[in-house]
C-alpha cells in the first residue's frame, strides 16, 4: 500500500470523473489515464470532481468533492447522518435502481467466474423489501471515550475511528433508543469503557435485539474482560428500559478480530427471546445468527422452500442451520428433518424450537457440516434434499467436495455473497444444474441482497 505520493497526482489533487458503473460494495466506477478509480457516493452517469487519496498500483481510491453532473436516479440522503457510515452505501440511490443493482451484482460476479453454463441461468428480478428504512432489528454498536466524551456507533470504513449515531435510518426505532439509554446509564453509572489504545478492560460493545413478533428486546454488553466494575448496577437498570427483558455479557479479549467471544453469561432476566415466522416460534440466545431484517425472513423462506420443492418421503439436511429455522419451517414437508451448525448455543436453540414447535421429525447436531455429514451417511441416513445458507465466505471447500460424493438430488443455497456463490457454483456445476437464482431484497440501501439458487443434479 502506498499513500497518495505520485508527483502527478500531487500538481492534480482534484480529478475530473464519468461515473461508468457501481462496484460490488456501491461505490462509483470511473477512469483516470486510464487506471480504474473508485469513489464511495458517486452514481453512474455522472460528472463528479474528486481527489485521488489513495493511488494503489492497480487502482485509485477516490473521495467525491463535489458533482458536475447529476444522475437523474440520484436521491436526498438521510438528513444527520454522518455518510460515511457504513450501511448506508446505496442511500442516495433511488431504490428500484437499487433493486437492478442488485441483480446486476450477482450477474457481473457469475461473468467473473463463469460457471458452466452460466448465461443460461434464469436471474429473476430483486424482490423489493415491504420496508425500506427502520427495518433492522439487530443493533450492535462499538463504545468508546475520546477526551472525556462517550461515544457510541459504527467505525468508518476500513479504519477504527468511531462515528457516533444519535440516529441511524435503517435501524428500528426501539433499538436505536435503547442503544442510546445505555450509553447514558453507562456515563450515570461510571462503568469503565474498554479502551484499545491502553488495553483497558470495560464494556466493548453494545448489542441489541428485538423480537418483531413479541417486542421483546435482548441486550448484550459484550466486555473485554470478566470482573467490570458496577456491570451488575448497570444490567438492573437496563433492565427498567421498555421492553428489556434480558441482560446478558459477553466476554472478549484485545487478541479476538471478532466482535463476540465465545462466552456468555446471561446477567439478569429471560434466558431468550421468541420471534416467529410462518406460525413457527423461534426463542433466540444472544449469539444465535438470525436474519437483521424479520419482516423480509418471511419472504425469504418461503420462496427458498418453494423452490426446494419437498415431497413427504424425503430427508432434508438443514446445513448451517443457526436456530433451525428452515428446518423446522419445513419439516411438516418432509419424512425428517436434519441439522448441523457448529455454534454450540444454537444448536441448543434449535432443539428448544423443536420442543417449542411440537416438531417430532428433526435433529439437530454440532460440528462442521463437512465432518457431521458423510458420519451420518455412513450410519445409513438418506440424503434426498438440501438446504445451506453459509455466512459470506460461501461454503468449505472440504463441504463442496462432501456434496458432490454424497450427491443430494435437489438442493437450495441462500447466499448473501455473490462473489463467493459464483465460485463455488463453479464447484458445484461440475454435477448440478442451476435452474434459478431469486434475489430478495433483505437490507435496503446497502448494496447487499440474498441470492436463492436453485440446484438439480444432472443426470
Amino acid at each position: 500500500m502506498k499513500n497518495f505520493k505520485h508527483q502527478t497526482h500531487q500538481k492534480e489533487k482534484n480529478v475530473i470523473v464519468t461515473i461508468k458503473r457501481l462496484g460490488i460494495n456501491g461505490e462509483g466506477i470511473g477512469y483516470y489515464k486510464k487506471k480504474i478509480i473508485f469513489i464511495p457516493g458517486a452514481l453512474p452517469g455522472e460528472v463528479v470532481v474528486a481527489k485521488i487519496v489513495k493511488d494503489y498500483p492497480h487502482y485509485l481510491q477516490g473521495e467525491l468533492v463535489r458533482i458536475k453532473e447529476k444522475s437523474p436516479d440520484r436521491v436526498k440522503f438521510p438528513k444527520d447522518v454522518n455518510p460515511e457510515i457504513g450501511g448506508l452505501e446505496l442511500a442516495h440511490l433511488a431504490y428500484d435502481k437499487q433493486l437492478e443493482f442488485k441483480k446486476d451484482n450477482v450477474v457481473e460476479a457469475l461473468k467473473k467466474y463463469h460457471p458452466r453454463g452460466y448465461a443460461k441461468y434464469k436471474i429473476k428480478n430483486t424482490i423489493p423489501a415491504p420496508d425500506q428504512w427502520h427495518y433492522r432489528n439487530k443493533a450492535q454498536y462499538q463504545i468508546e471515550k475520546e477526551r472525556g466524551k462517550t461515544k457510541l456507533g459504527l467505525f468508518a470504513p476500513n479504519s477504527h475511528r468511531l462515528i457516533d449515531l444519535p440516529t441511524m435510518p435503517t435501524q428500528n426505532k426501539d433499538t436505536q433508543k435503547t442503544e442510546r439509554a445505555i450509553k447514558d446509564l453507562i456515563d450515570k453509572f461510571h462503568v469503565f469503557i474498554a479502551d484499545p489504545r491502553k488495553h483497558l478492560d470495560g464494556i466493548k460493545t453494545i448489542a441489541v435485539r428485538q423480537s418483531e413478533a413479541t417486542g421483546e428486546i435482548q441486550v448484550t454488553l459484550i466486555t473485554v474482560g470478566h470482573k467490570i466494575k458496577n456491570l451488575i448496577p448497570l444490567a438492573k437498570e437496563i433492565m427498567k428500559l421498555p421492553n428489556v427483558v434480558s441482560v446478558y455479557q459477553n466476554e472478549t479479549d484485545w487478541n479476538n478480530p471478532q466482535v463476540w467471544g465465545n462466552k456468555t453469561e446471561k446477567l439478569l432476566g429471560k434466558n431468550q427471546i421468541t420471534e416467529e415466522i410462518l406460525d413457527k416460534k423461534f426463542a433466540l440466545s444472544p449469539r444465535a445468527f438470525f436474519q437483521l431484517n424479520p419482516i423480509q425472513t418471511t419472504t425469504l423462506y418461503s420462496e427458498a422452500l418453494k423452490l426446494l420443492d419437498l415431497t413427504p418421503d424425503q430427508t432434508l439436511i438443514d446445513a448451517y442451520s443457526g436456530v433451525g429455522t428452515l428446518g423446522i419451517l419445513a419439516a411438516d414437508r418432509v419424512k425428517q428433518v436434519v441439522g448441523i451448525e457448529t455454534i454450540p448455543e444454537a444448536v441448543r436453540d434449535a432443539k428448544h424450537n423443536v420442543e417449542l414447535n411440537h416438531i417430532k421429525n428433526a435433529d439437530y447436531f454440532q460440528g462442521s457440516v463437512e465432518k457431521v455429514l458423510p458420519q451420518l451417511q455412513k450410519g445409513g441416513l438418506s440424503v434426498d434434499a438440501l438446504i445451506v445458507d453459509p455466512p459470506r465466505t460461501g461454503l468449505a471447500k472440504s463441504l463442496i467436495k462432501t456434496l458432490l460424493q454424497v450427491k443430494p438430488k435437489t438442493f437450495v443455497y441462500i447466499s448473501c455473497n455473490p462473489s463467493t456463490l459464483a465460485q463455488d457454483l463453479v464447484l458445484l456445476s461440475e454435477a448440478y444444474d442451476v435452474r434459478v437464482i431469486e434475489n430478495v431484497d433483505m437490507l435496503p440501501q446497502t448494496p447487499r441482497c440474498e441470492c436463492i439458487v436453485k440446484l438439480t443434479l444432472r443426470n
